[in-house]
């Protein structure tokens, strides 16, 4: 096992080199007081670990560790720290990731022996043709249908955030005031650097696919080779030919791909308005497909795409009142009053107000129609 150190303290340096000398099976081939000048040996070296000290004159050492990371996400990073209740609790670092100085040699051993553990099984390059990241109510995002787990939740966040607005340069001050509004900025900046490198350890078997580039504005998300279901579904939908008996089915299948709705399960306030944009373009190709069969005498379709329309989007009172109109044309008075009721229910407890004019002057009429009869 090959390791590169890299501390602003030459006693420090020289002293973990003795400490790993005395366990073995370990070779270090490079010290570095400098951490730019170690950052390139590193890149430069078949290397499998770096000792890296977090708080360093010249760079943070979480960002430099993400800009080793971006380089070679293959490399595994033990981050060594002077003992201090921000840098243990605060970064959100597991056992594998940080040692505390002054570092005692049975603490040490522990460490190399995780690290020999871990190098076998480290995924070879990734041989996915496609991924399909899937982003559906109710569930994880996931890749190849794989869930992802993210170390804290800031780390989904961001990643999802990344996603959205991938092949885009965003600020690391606009990041911070996403995510840490509350925090100093230095604490700040470092809760950024360590969710970045907690993102390039989830992503590192996935590496071919997703690249995380750091300037020193900001990062951007660079994917090769991803299919993802919401674009999929709407590029599908913006390049469908006509809406008719041959190509229903063609939009039955496009509509598929979008199964929920985009992160609904997760409550971004910077999601709202992509969410908003999608519900609409499948609120309208709902209606459409719904339409399409009803005015084609399907009524059993067209009833199942109205349903979809009022479970998934329960404020619309167009889906209710399109079933209120096709039972009354069934006499089937149960659910007629069935779907006024639910949709009066609805709209009180939710947004306390009343069903639209038009419709109770419509469900009157129909009821006094229905009494006669």
């Amino acid at each position: 096992m090959k390791a590169i150190l890299v501390d602003d303290e030459q006693l420090a340096l020289d002293f973990l080199e003795r400490q790993l000398n005395k366990i073995g099976n370990i070779e270090v081939c490079g010290k570095f007081v400098n951490p730019l000048v170690g950052k390139e040996k590193i890149i430069q070296e078949a290397v499998d670990v770096v000792f890296l000290d977090i708080h360093l004159p010249e760079i943070n050492g979480l960002e430099l560790a993400e800009q080793i990371l971006e380089e070679k996400p293959e490399v595994i990073i033990v981050f060594v720290t002077a003992y201090d209740e921000f840098a243990v609790n605060a970064f959100e670092l597991n056992a594998l990731d940080y040692l505390v100085k002054p570092i005692r040699a049975e603490r040490l051993a522990k460490t190399i022996t995780r690290i020999e553990n871990q190098l076998p099984t480290l995924p070879s390059e990734c041989s996915y043709e496609t991924i399909k990241i899937h982003m559906n109510i109710g569930s994880q995002v996931t890749i190849e249908e794989e869930t992802l787990h993210w170390r804290t939740t800031k780390a989904q966040e961001l990643f999802l955030y990344l996603f959205q607005h991938r092949e885009q340069l965003l600020h690391k001050s606009v990041i911070v005031d996403l995510l840490w509004p509350e925090y100093e900025p230095e604490r700040a900046y470092s809760q950024l650097y360590t969710t970045i490198y907690h993102i390039r350890k989830t992503l590192k078997k996935f590496h071919d696919h997703f690249k995380i580039e750091n300037t020193t504005e900001g990062y951007t998300l660079r994917t090769e080779t991803i299919v993802f279901n919401i674009e999929e579904w709407e590029n599908g939908i913006q390049s469908a030919p006509p809406l008719n008996k041959n190509t229903i089915d063609h939009y039955c299948e496009l509509m598929k791909l979008n199964a929920g709705i985009y992160l609904h399960k997760y409550d971004y306030w910077w999601a709202e308005t992509e969410r908003h944009r999608l519900e609409q373009i499948w609120q309208k190709t709902a209606f459409q497909l719904a339409n399409w069969y009803q005015d084609h005498g399907l009524m059993d379709e067209a009833i199942n795409w109205y349903v979809e329309i009022e479970n998934r989007q329960p404020e619309v009172e167009e889906a209710y009142f399109a079933l209120m109109k096709i039972y009354a044309a069934r006499d089937n008075h149960l659910l007629v009053n069935r779907q006024y009721q639910e949709l009066t229910k609805f709209l009180a407890a939710e947004l306390d107000i009343l069903p639209s004019a038009y419709i109770t002057k419509w469900y009157q009429e129909w009821k006094k129609k229905a009494v006669i009869t």
